[in-house]
């Protein structure tokens, strides 16, 4: 094992040129842009949920409570989202891909101006921060900078939607990351992870599950690792309270983590499927975890 800890040391202290690193991670990054273009209908309706979920704020309500809203019927709202501003630039070091979204057709026409300004607002200013990064013509930063916003649809059945809001990052290295917008449609709420159960106990229970989740994958598989329990960097001891997470369409909670937050690069972003049976005891109800 301790052999195997060491090279997997010596593969991380490898150094691979800056240029290499951003040409494939673009080649990589254009690829996933051309197969979802294919989805654009999906990931566009999508959207609309994702961006109720950022920008508005988390209002949480229990599962018991969300259970009993749920028998009230509920009439779909008919949305339409369009590209309302695009954000592009590409030179032979820098590259910036980011699209703004204009949502129409909110039965509540006050809260789609919020959800309007809020999206031109932030992505504007990530084009601004990424512009200042770059520099100018006249005095231009060399260094290799790449940035790419997406979506992605995780989960979407009768009650649930999951949107999942992806972030690339290219520099020395490429770093992604996404964040997880679980939304109870027919209640029109977002879910986060202590509203599905009673007390801050899930936190141990699911800790504990994926460790024990980490040491058989690597058991069973010697290309896979975790900072567990070695010298590489900081072990993973617990989740956070609010850990990325979100419900798959069979119900069950899948943990996630990004890239190098609980292993090394290669490992990409990880998952982890916690059984319903480990969290029974703790859940306010089965609504949401089956």
């Amino acid at each position: 094992m301790k052999k195997l800890y060491d090279l997997k040391n010596d593969y991380l202290k490898v150094q691979i040129p800056d240029e290499l690193e951003f040409l494939v991670k673009k080649s990589i990054m254009k690829k996933e842009k051309n197969m979802k273009r294919k989805r654009k209908f999906l990931t566009c309706t999508a959207s609309v949920a994702a961006a109720a979920a950022v920008f508005v704020g988390t209002i949480n309500i229990s599962p018991v409570a969300a259970q009993a809203m749920s028998n009230v019927p509920v009439l779909k709202d008919l949305v339409k989202v369009v590209t309302f501003r695009e954000y592009h630039y590409e030179d032979d070091s820098h590259e910036l891909d980011i699209k703004v979204p204009q949502i129409n057709g909110l039965e509540n026409s006050e809260l789609e101006d919020i959800l309007n300004d809020n999206y031109i607002k932030e992505n504007e200013q990530l084009y601004k921060e990424f512009m200042e990064q770059i520099g100018n013509e006249d005095n231009l930063n060399e260094k290799y900078f790449a940035l790419y916003t997406d979506y992605e649809v995780k989960t979407n059945t009768d009650n649930l939607l999951v949107v999942a809001n992806h972030k690339t990052e290219i520099a020395a290295s490429g770093y992604e990351t996404v964040h997880y917008n679980n939304i109870d449609k027919q209640n029109k709420l977002l879910i986060t992870l202590p509203s599905l159960f009673k007390d801050d106990s899930y936190i141990e229970l699911i800790s504990e599950n994926i460790k024990s989740q980490m040491k058989e994958q690597m058991k069973a598989d010697e290309d896979k690792s975790y900072f567990l329990e070695n010298d590489m960097t900081d072990s993973f001891t617990s989740i956070k309270e609010d850990q990325n997470f979100y419900i798959n369409s069979d119900g069950k909670l899948i943990i996630s983590f990004d890239e190098y937050e609980v292993a090394p690069g290669y490992m990409g972003i990880v998952e982890f499927t916690i059984p319903t049976n480990v969290l029974q005891d703790v859940l306010e109800s089965n609504y949401y975890i089956k």
